[in-house]
């Protein structure tokens, strides 16, 4: 891959990484605090975590098919954590907040993986940045 091309790749890897953390530490916690409306706040937090898990999943197929598996792994961890978040434990956070437990856990549990899922998601981004293998 041409330098230019690999800086380029590095920019949008640090720019989503960047964007991955300050969703978790700063943006949801202000919608929370901010909004009167609790429901609200979690219907557009949700919305932007969704949002970031497209824009995770996109640029992980951009760096496999330019640097191919052997690079870029953290970012792979992260995108295969956020989209499992997506689609598995979304639905049963929605199945439990509106039948109750499923698998023995409440809304308030899956929401607890759900959070480790995206810890998990933000050390692969560190990860990504730090091994710095976009050549």
């Amino acid at each position: 891959m041409s330098g230019t091309a690999a800086k380029l790749l590095r920019l949008a890897t640090v720019l989503w990484a960047g964007s991955l953390w300050a969703l978790a530490l700063w943006v949801a916690p202000t919608l929370f605090r901010l909004s009167p409306d609790r429901h609200l706040a979690g219907l557009m937090a949700g919305s932007l975590f969704r949002i970031q898990s497209i824009l995770t999943v996109v640029l992980a197929l951009i760096c496999l098919w330019r640097l191919g598996a052997g690079s870029a792994r953290g970012l792979y961890l992260a995108a295969v954590m956020l989209i499992t978040n997506e689609l598995i434990i979304r639905c049963l956070m929605n199945i439990a907040k509106a039948k109750g437990p499923i698998l023995g856990l409440g809304f308030g549990g899956w929401h607890g993986v759900s959070m480790v899922l995206y810890v998990i998601a933000c050390l692969g981004a560190v990860s990504a940045v730090w091994k710095d293998d976009f050549r």
